[in-house]
């Protein structure tokens, strides 16, 4: 049954204005120039601004979002020029007077080889008993991922090979490619799984008649062959025994293994990938004297402002309708000419406005873990959430989470994830708050230093920590030791 009821609700809607600020406030420094490219591309009346625009924080933010939607005959055609031609917007500026252009804006990637077309070199070199067969090799090759290795099945190649190419092979014919392929280099390229890699890398090895330990080459293939999880699993006394070796032969035979490449793709210069990624730093912190200087990397953002020639259109109308009304295609004009200022001006000052928030939030992160950046010691920092510096600044939290959220700090000890800066607190015996980050680097200096011999447990780490005063559980040594990457002690255990 249907019922029908009156009632009143109170919502928060976000405004254009709001919604593209927020996705501006998410876009790191690296990317920014990119996004305003794309706008300025879709708005002609967007256009690159000159010198000697006023800076950008020295702009006052105008409400420039009409209430509501006005009806034709309501807007005041007069009022809106007057606006915009006798209160001629400003020019917003990203960067300062003392900003010199370089004579490149990124970073030069230097051209080079890529793991793939390293592949299809050999491709051609290759002895193929019919197009057939390098047809599938091609199919092979583009199946190969970024590490080196053939993840995909043998039945999804022929799948691809049947919808691309309309020839039905057989399996037999997919392996006997895959088995070529599998020679060429780098060693260990084109194999399924960790073990079939170290085992074609250690085999090449062997058949290229290298003399120099070739008995530890010869008992790290047994190994590979017979004994991998074993090996995997670190289980060195269980493999002594069913070997029957010592532990010298042992040591020397995985020494052997831990040579080989794990990805093989890694060893072609360039790996898989045409380019490589570099971090761009979204702010500057420099010490001067002691005294600690913040600015905002705005190198690749070019200054905004309002198209000139947009400008002199509505100039132009005006004169030309002085005195009389102005007709419905007039007016269709002069909307269009309104909505494209409008837009350009809601992302200049949604520009303007990321630019403050970056700088003020940032700017309370400085002060709030001012020792660090000062010594670069990390365990001078403090224990720091989001809700610390939205308090300090005002902003919400999920606000400080977008600044926080891909950004990075340029320091004199390093370029560091913004994030970073950020941890819960853990309390010592003496009831002093400290970071988690100084517990966890405490923790990998612990690690660090242990004999690898006898590798300590979580249970054992635990109770050192305690012993230097950190009131911390086994649980939350294995959650940190987790975090940082470090294995379980067994597997730290080396010979």
């Amino acid at each position: 049954m249907l019922k029908q009821s009156l009632g009143q609700r109170l919502l928060q809607k976000l405004s254009p204005q709001q919604i593209q600020l927020m996705k501006l406030l998410q876009i790191p420094t690296a990317t920014l120039d990119q996004r305003i490219q794309e706008e300025l591309e879709s708005n002609p009346a967007l256009e690159e601004g000159e010198e000697g625009a006023e800076d950008v924080f020295d702009i006052k933010s105008e409400n420039e979002a009409e209430e509501g939607e006005q009806k034709e005959d309501d807007f005041e055609l007069d009022d809106y020029l007057k606006e915009y031609i006798e209160d001629d917007p400003s020019s917003y500026k990203l960067r300062g007077d003392s900003y010199v252009e370089d004579e490149e804006k990124s970073i030069p990637i230097a051209l080079e080889t890529s793991f793939h077309e390293h592949l299809h070199l050999q491709l051609g070199l290759a002895d193929w008993e019919s197009d057939k067969e390098e047809m599938i090799a091609k199919q092979v090759i583009g199946s190969i991922d970024e590490d080196g290795y053939l993840r995909r099945e043998t039945d999804a190649i022929i799948d691809d090979i049947i919808f691309a190419h309309s020839i039905e092979v057989r399996n037999e014919d997919i392996e006997k490619v895959i088995a070529i392929v599998q020679r060429f280099d780098p060693p260990g390229v084109g194999c399924r799984d960790l073990r079939e890699c170290l085992i074609l890398q250690l085999t090449a090895k062997i058949e290229k008649g290298e003399e120099n330990h070739i008995v530890a080459k010869t008992l790290a293939l047994r190994i590979l062959e017979n004994y991998f999880e074993e090996f995997s699993k670190k289980h060195f006394q269980k493999l002594q025994k069913q070997l029957f070796i010592s532990e010298n032969e042992l040591r020397d035979a995985i020494e052997e293994i831990l040579k080989l490449n794990p990805k093989p793709a890694s060893s072609v210069d360039g790996g898989i990938s045409d380019s490589t990624n570099y971090v761009v730093p979204d702010f500057i912190i420099s010490n001067r004297e002691g005294e600690l200087d913040l600015s905002l990397n705005n190198k690749n953002a070019p200054d905004l402002k309002i198209n000139d020639h947009y400008m002199e259109m509505l100039s132009s109308y005006k004169d030309n309708t002085s005195g009389r009304r102005s007709t419905k295609k007039e007016r269709d004009a002069i909307m269009f000419i309104k909505q494209k200022i409008d837009s350009a001006k809601w992302f200049i000052d949604a520009i303007k406005q990321r630019q403050e928030t970056l700088f003020n939030t940032m700017y309370a992160i400085m002060q709030f873990q001012y020792d660090f950046f000062l010594q670069g010691d990390e365990k001078v920092i403090r224990p720091m959430i989001l809700k610390d510096i939205a308090e300090i600044t005002g902003l919400d939290i999920s606000t400080v989470s977008r600044v926080a959220n891909s950004k990075f700090v340029q320091t004199e000890f390093g370029t560091k994830r913004l994030k970073s800066f950020f941890s819960e607190s853990l309390q010592t015996s003496d009831g002093t708050e400290v970071s988690t980050v100084e517990v966890k680097n405490i923790l990998l200096e612990i690690v660090n230093g242990e004999d690898k011999r006898r590798p300590l447990s979580d249970e054992k780490l635990k109770d050192m920590l305690q012993e230097k005063s950190y009131n911390i559980a086994r649980r939350t040594v294995a959650k940190y030791r987790e975090q940082l990457n470090i294995p379980v002690a067994r597997l730290r255990k080396e010979l």
